[in-house]
């Protein structure tokens, strides 16, 4: 469905140490970073798109996070639901709702939620039964 998905960022370096290890807790592979540009884009294995994209705005105005826009990530189990989560607040981020169950969309969507260090608004599911209780 998706070619790729842009994230703006206002610090690159800051916005890498954060997405490196997140993306890497999911198993997505880095597929180029560019510091010079700046930009950088993961994928996940096996694959060549969609894309994930950081970047500093290409207009050169100031990054502004969007109300009501989020990134959704799947994770393969709860617990790569419950890794993310921790590695995005190891790596800067605030939670906007912690790993949980959320009923409301279906019987095993298990997310949590977060902010990367730019406001940028980021899930992380799952839409697996549980595994053993966990």
């Amino acid at each position: 469905m998706f070619s790729h998905v842009f994230v703006s960022v206002s610090d690159f370096e800051r916005a890498l140490r954060f997405y490196g290890p997140v993306m890497d807790s999911l198993g997505l592979a880095l597929r180029f970073c560019e510091p010079d540009r700046p930009w950088a884009g993961w994928h996940s294995a096996g694959g060549t798109r969609p894309f994930f994209v950081i970047c500093t705005p290409h207009d050169g105005q100031p990054h502004h996070p969007g109300n009501g826009q989020m990134v959704a990530f799947a994770a393969a189990s709860r617990e790569g639901v419950r890794a993310a989560y921790r590695t995005a607040l190891a790596h800067g981020g605030t939670c906007e709702g912690p790993p949980g169950l959320r009923p409301q969309y279906h019987d095993h969507y298990y997310g949590a939620y977060f902010r990367d260090p730019d406001g940028n608004k980021l899930c992380v599911a799952s839409h697996e039964p549980a595994v053993d209780g966990a």
